[in-house]
């Protein structure tokens, strides 16, 4: 029998109701053997995470200042929902264990990594209870390094081992342990991590994420009303889009099952019998799509240094000297769009600040250009689909939708991949650019 891990949200697990929805997906298919919760989310928008009230308990404590009344709002809504799903488990005994051992660490100065851990802790006591299935606490089978990085083989291995003994269990998420045995966390998201980790550890056929969104949108919601759901998505694109903007697993949630080719599918708690959104890597047979581009994405606020000589091509080293002015001034950059006697650089408005005045000044003196200046307020969008290279005729669609849309094209760039397209325009144009591309595209 196949081996599926499953990975469940905050937004999954926030109250009883959620949970008894959790319960039935797992028990609909007997391949789930494996579950990696989150702590509880927010139950509407004026409600608190449980990690954030964890994170102000141990600053509280760290500060000398009592943090009972935050942990009382955490010991109620893990009682109400033991006590709304009819639990015999002693979740009391686990809250007191968890308080005193938050005063505990921050006495010894140590950080906030234990009481931020707290959350996923008791909520895999609960769904471990709920599923009748074993719980193994995380900080027994993932493993940090002394320098706090994953120590990757040695977590696989332990999972391996650990779980081969154990047909079905849940396993918290978000954190592991250090040399010494004390709590390390991942950062925020890190139950994504922990889900990949596990699957890998075990060899499953699939991963799934579990959240309160039917998989992945091809573009913005707030941009395009009703965006459609992308049904397939490699591990290239997903990379593509999440670097430029878009709202979708880290890479880092996801590169533990990417190297061992394990496939990921992003489904949601509300509504289990969609199929969600499958992550594939480019040589599964399930990544060939019938789609001209699989998503969109963007991000504001980025400015050109346009550097302009006469045979600046012949110049040998022109380049290496602009970039290193930027190196040294601790600056990365975007693209580098240019002509046989222009260079431009694109960088993040947020990585010039403070610095602009002084990069100017050391391309100037370093290059001696016959002009510099610099262009700002720019926007990158990205169209990204792996079927793009074999479709003739996609950028002439692409800039057409534009054209007719009356926006403006400031900056292209089409990277050796063919997996995209990336053009810079107004800042003012933005929403304006990704409808007239998601219609041209897509209707």
């Amino acid at each position: 029998m196949s081996i599926k891990v499953c990975k469940f949200g905050g937004s999954s697990l926030a109250d009883a109701a959620q949970v008894r929805k959790v319960r039935a997906i797992v028990a609909a298919d007997p391949e789930r053997r494996y579950v990696v919760p989150s702590a509880p989310g927010k139950r509407s928008d004026d409600d608190q995470k449980i990690t954030d009230l964890l994170y102000l308990c141990h600053e509280h404590a760290r500060q000398g200042v009592p943090f009972g009344e935050v942990f009382t709002i955490i010991r109620r809504r893990f009682l109400d929902i033991a006590g709304e799903l009819g639990l015999g488990l002693d979740l009391a005994g686990e809250l007191d264990r968890a308080e005193a051992g938050i005063a505990e660490r921050a006495k010894a100065a140590h950080g906030p990594d234990y009481a931020a851990s707290r959350g996923e802790y008791l909520n895999g006591r609960i769904i471990a209870e709920v599923l009748g299935c074993a719980f193994i606490d995380a900080a027994e089978l993932i493993r940090f390094d002394a320098n706090g990085r994953l120590d990757e083989q040695r977590s696989y291995a332990m999972i391996a081992q650990r779980l081969g003994g154990a047909d079905r269990a849940v396993i918290p998420g978000f954190y592991g342990s250090g040399p010494d045995g004390e709590v390390i966390t991942f950062s925020r998201g890190g139950s994504d991590v922990s889900g990949a980790i596990v699957a890998r550890g075990v060899g499953a056929a699939l991963y799934e994420n579990w959240t309160d969104v039917p998989g992945l949108l091809m573009t913005d919601p707030r941009i395009v009303d009703d965006p459609l759901t992308i049904e397939v998505i490699t591990y290239r694109e997903l990379r593509e889009l999440s670097y430029s903007g878009a709202s979708v697993l880290h890479e880092d949630a996801v590169f533990p099952v990417r190297s061992a080719g394990i496939p990921v599918n992003i489904r949601s708690t509300d509504a289990p019998d969609h199929p969600g959104t499958r992550i594939v890597s480019m040589d599964d047979p399930e990544a060939e799509t019938s789609h001209a581009i699989t998503g969109i994405a963007g991000r504001r606020d980025f400015t050109i240094i346009n550097v302009e000589k006469a045979l600046m091509n012949t110049e040998l080293g022109f380049g290496r000297r602009v970039l290193n002015v930027l190196e040294v001034n601790g600056i990365s950059f975007e693209h580098m769009p240019s002509g046989i006697d222009t260079l431009g650089v694109v960088i993040k408005d947020a990585n010039l600040e403070g610095k602009l005045k002084r990069v100017l000044a050391e391309i100037e003196a370093e290059v001696r250009p016959d002009k510099i200046d610099i262009d700002p307020d720019l926007a990158l969008i990205a169209t990204v689909g792996r079927g793009m290279s074999r479709r003739p005729g996609m950028a002439a669609r692409l800039f057409s939708a534009l054209g007719a849309a009356g926006v403006n094209i400031r900056m292209i760039d089409q990277g050796s991949s063919e997996l995209n397209i990336i053009v810079g325009v107004n800042v003012d144009d933005f929403e304006t650019a990704v409808r007239a591309i998601y219609h041209a595209f897509v209707e």
